[in-house]
């Protein structure tokens, strides 16, 4: 129920529907305006008839994330939530929807900031604004407080990227790569694999040195992947990368051609391919700070990112890949972001489409031949 008191537009909620029947919302709106002939602020009358159950943040965010939940990813789902038990109910969970505002907002965005996170900040003031939007379209509030938060964020400090090429560039690279014969005939066609391989899977320079054959699987049937142990990872969680057929065939001929355990071997067939074996390779090929091997997931990011697809009528673009497929294939994970449980296997059929798809847009520009990858280390 909409009303004015002291001057000041407020809105009063009975409860939710079907938990409050119809003419139980009513009882309580002539009691409301019974308080009202009599003075009386409503929503501030303690013990009187009106009920505020149902209009704190927190019964609204709950009801908001129910309505939405079935819609969601399990696993994403419990990450947004997760984030409204950490930092929002804690600062605005128990306050009146209506009367929130933006200093109030902004007050536990501040308490975000505070650690550091301020990519969760955004995400939080983004959760809350949904939160919000809800709530109007409910009839529960008449406005959204974080509209009013343009500029107020703290700005994300500039971030020095690893050097990395424009996508426009990667053909003349890979042409130059499959050249390479700086160490060697076998060591040489072991290093161009290892850096092709690196630049079809997205993975970070450690996490593929000490690939061990053991950790690739079902490379002859339909879903091939390679399963990174936890101890490897920079998050410390096992990571799965579906593997594209280009990757796949470039697994299958080292497995093949390669003695020991390593994948890319290195001195010796129980050695690991040195540390800096693929970032001397491109420096010899001349791209000595202009493209390093880790920055190969800025340059699939890039391009993951700026895909679009035309959707629904009237036409639209929107994203063609999630941004959660494309941070789970570059295993990353959010600061301070804390989950009961990890899937490694999260998303993994949209990403093996987007890890294709990828290959694909670097096979389909004469970027890769795979009938070269895979050949000149046996």
């Amino acid at each position: 129920m909409k009303y004015r008191f002291a001057g000041k537009e407020k809105l009063l909620s009975f409860g939710a529907y079907p938990d409050l029947g119809i003419a139980a919302a009513r009882d309580k709106r002539t009691a409301a305006k019974a308080l009202l002939a009599e003075g009386k602020d409503p929503m501030k009358s303690k013990g009187e008839v009106i009920s505020q159950e149902g209009a704190t943040f927190f019964e609204v965010a709950k009801r908001w994330h129910e309505n939405r939940k079935s819609a969601l990813n399990a696993a994403h789902a419990e990450r947004v939530w997760s984030r409204m038990e950490r930092d929002v109910f804690p600062v605005i969970g128990e306050k009146l929807v209506n009367e929130i505002t933006a200093p109030d907002v902004l007050a536990m965005i501040r308490k975000i900031e505070a650690r550091g996170a301020l990519d969760i900040s955004r995400r939080a003031k983004q959760g809350v604004g949904q939160v919000f939007q809800f709530a109007i379209a409910c009839g529960l509030a008449s406005n959204d407080p974080t509209t009013h938060l343009r500029g107020a964020l703290k700005p994300r400090p500039r971030v020095k990227h690893m050097s990395r090429l424009p996508l426009s560039e990667l053909p003349g690279f890979i042409e130059k790569l499959h050249a390479y014969q700086e160490e060697g005939e076998r060591r040489s066609a072991i290093t161009r694999d290892a850096v092709l391989f690196a630049l079809l899977t997205w993975v970070r320079t450690k996490e593929l040195r000490f690939a061990a054959k053991s950790e690739f699987e079902d490379l002859c049937g339909k879903s091939p992947v390679w399963r990174i142990p936890a101890e490897r990872m920079k998050m410390g969680r096992e990571h799965l990368v579906p593997l594209s057929q280009q990757a796949t065939h470039i697994a299958k001929s080292m497995i093949a051609a390669a003695p020991g355990e390593f994948l890319f071997p290195g001195n010796g067939p129980n050695k690991p391919l040195s540390e800096n074996t693929m970032i001397y390779a491109l420096y010899r090929l001349g791209y000595h700070s202009r493209q390093t091997v880790h920055g190969f997931r800025g340059l699939a990011s890039t391009w993951a990112n700026e895909q679009l697809v035309e959707f629904g009528k009237p036409p639209m673009w929107i994203r063609k890949y999630h941004e959660d497929w494309v941070e789970l294939q570059l295993a990353h994970s959010e600061k301070n972001d804390v989950r009961g449980a990890y899937n490694a296997a999260e998303y993994l059929a949209p990403r093996r489409r987007m890890m294709q798809d990828w290959a694909d847009y670097l096979s389909g520009g004469k970027v890769i031949d795979i009938k070269k990858a895979g050949k000149r280390a046996a």
